[in-house]
């Protein structure tokens, strides 16, 4: 049993990135569906597929790297709130990572979003991770 599923998911893609693989799979939940809409949104994966096989399903994350320098795309994913210790933020507060470059994923009233929406919708909420 994982204690924490989103260090883990961020976990799996950094490790596979590493490695060099070109697809990543990581079992399913709600919150990690909508992680993984994000980082294609932005430009950090080519594709995703949701597979609803089993109990609980299994995201297919193909991973995105430079063609010249084979290097991947996603420099870093840092989990900022964890389980034994959560992070909240008022909307004022909302980092800008790498000045605009990365993004802060955060997870507010309006659902999970990322922290330029959170701007424009004047909300704050709790920070899960910084990608760049």
């Amino acid at each position: 049993m994982v204690t924490d599923p989103i260090a883990d998911y961020l976990t799996r893609i950094r490790n596979a990135q590493m490695a060099g693989h070109t697809v990543v799979d990581i079992p399913a939940s709600n919150m990690k569906k909508k992680l993984t809409e994000i980082l294609y949104d932005n430009g950090y994966i080519l594709q995703y597929r949701f597979d609803e096989e089993g109990p609980q399903g299994t995201i297919k994350i193909a991973l995105k790297y430079d063609v010249d320098t084979k290097k991947p795309v996603i420099k870093e994913l840092v989990r900022v709130s964890r389980p034994g210790l959560r992070k909240y933020i008022h909307v004022d507060g909302i980092p800008r990572i790498k000045n605009g470059l990365g993004i802060a994923v955060l997870s507010t009233s309006k659902g999970v979003i990322t922290d330029k929406e959170a701007r424009n919708l004047k909300v704050g909420g709790e920070i899960i991770c910084y990608i760049y």
